[in-house]
């Protein structure tokens, strides 16, 4: 397993990736039109938009795009950070990718440099991200407007 920053050679994999797992994934927690909308939006476009702004990371195994994720700053703040794009081929999970994924964002510079991080969380993603110590941000525990659930770590 090899852990590399992404180039935008990758990004119609990574929407493929990304549009699968969503598909197999997530569907357990939401309804078909939320996977329909979520779908037509992780295009290769939305994913270079996304890394033009980001430290965005890929995982490979002997060269396939198992995994991805990304991290950035919180709306443009200095001292606030925010995980994006967590995703995990599902023929993968429960193999220690998403973990790799997560100490690779933990150990950015956009990371070490916050004091708060946020992670817009998929109501699948929540069980996994708690594990590593976010929580839900201001104490709401269920999807906002856009189905998705704020949690948030603070660093020292």
């Amino acid at each position: 397993m090899n852990i590399r920053r992404f180039n935008t050679e990758d990004a119609k994999t990574v929407s493929d990736l990304i549009r699968k797992t969503i598909k197999i994934s997530n569907v357990k927690d939401y309804p078909a039109d939320i996977i329909d909308i979520l779908d037509k939006t992780e295009t290769p476009e939305h994913v270079i938009e996304r890394a033009g702004w980001t430290h965005f990371y890929v995982v490979e195994d002997e060269k396939q795009i198992i995994g991805c994720g990304a991290i950035g700053p919180f709306w443009g703040k200095e001292d606030e950070s925010s995980l994006f794009t967590i995703f995990v081929d599902p023929e993968y999970q429960g193999k220690g990718i998403g973990r790799s994924i997560i100490e690779t964002l933990e150990t950015d510079e956009f990371f070490l440099r916050a004091k708060r991080i946020e992670i817009p969380a998929s109501i699948t993603g929540v069980p996994f991200y708690r594990k590593f110590g976010y929580d839900y941000k201001d104490g709401i525990t269920e999807p906002d407007a856009e189905h998705i659930i704020r949690l948030e770590k603070f660093r020292g």
